[in-house]
Parts: structure tokens; C-alpha cells; sequence
């Protein structure tokens, strides 16, 4: 299992944001327990410093395997890195392990920052 990784689980850390001109590449770190992910599709939302919504983003972070841990990378157009004052984890619109659909799969992550912008649920 992940390092602070739940036995089913999954932990997600916001680890870098990378300026790409107008746009904004963010790396996030998975960290999975026991079970293995087909499909691990977030509703991410990207807040402004000021608080007002900017973005929102549906991403697909699987295959995600057993007791490991993955980056994933992923590019925000239009969004500039430094707008960015919060992320939200609105939901996981798609989850699904070995066994099958997982309901409720949101009360498996659990998210942190490495960065001043805050990662939450």
C-alpha cells in the first residue's frame, strides 16, 4: 500500500503547478491501497485567489494500480497557474476497481497540498 494510503483508499496530492503561457500544468500525485482503479474519473474546480470559480475539469486518472504510487499530469487551458487560489475535488463522476462500481468512491480520497494552494473535498 501508498504511504497514508487507506486500505481502499486513494490519496491525491496536489504536487506542482507548472506555467505554460496562458495555460497551466498541474501534477498530482495517487496514492492507491489495496484495490486497483479502471476508471478513476474527478470533478476538479479551480478557484480563483479571490474565490470565484475559474475552471472546472473533469479528469480521468486511471489505470491506477494496487499499492502504488502514480503521477499524473494534465494542462488547464486558459488558466494561468498563479489565479489559482484553491482546487476542489467536487466528486468522482466515474469509479470503478476489479470488482466492479465503487458507489460513494469520494469518501475514499483524501487530498492534500504541497503547494499554498489548497487541495480539498
Amino acid at each position: 500500500m501508498a504511504a497514508g494510503t487507506a486500505p481502499n483508499g486513494v490519496s491525491l496530492e496536489l504536487n506542482t503547478l507548472e506555467p505554460r503561457g496562458q495555460n497551466c500544468a498541474v501534477n498530482m500525485v495517487f496514492g492507491t491501497g489495496d484495490d486497483a482503479y479502471q476508471s478513476f474519473k474527478l470533478d476538479l474546480v479551480f478557484f480563483g485567489t479571490d474565490g470565484a470559480i475559474r475552471k472546472r475539469l473533469a479528469v480521468d486518472a486511471a489505470p491506477l494500480r494496487a499499492r502504488k504510487t502514480s503521477v499524473k499530469a494534465f494542462e488547464i487551458s486558459g488558466l494561468a497557474c498563479d489565479a489559482i487560489g484553491s482546487v476542489l475535488v467536487n466528486d468522482v463522476l466515474d469509479c470503478r476497481t476489479e470488482a466492479g462500481a465503487v458507489a460513494d468512491c469520494i469518501d475514499r480520497v483524501e487530498t492534500k497540498s504541497r503547494l499554498p494552494v489548497a487541495l480539498m473535498r
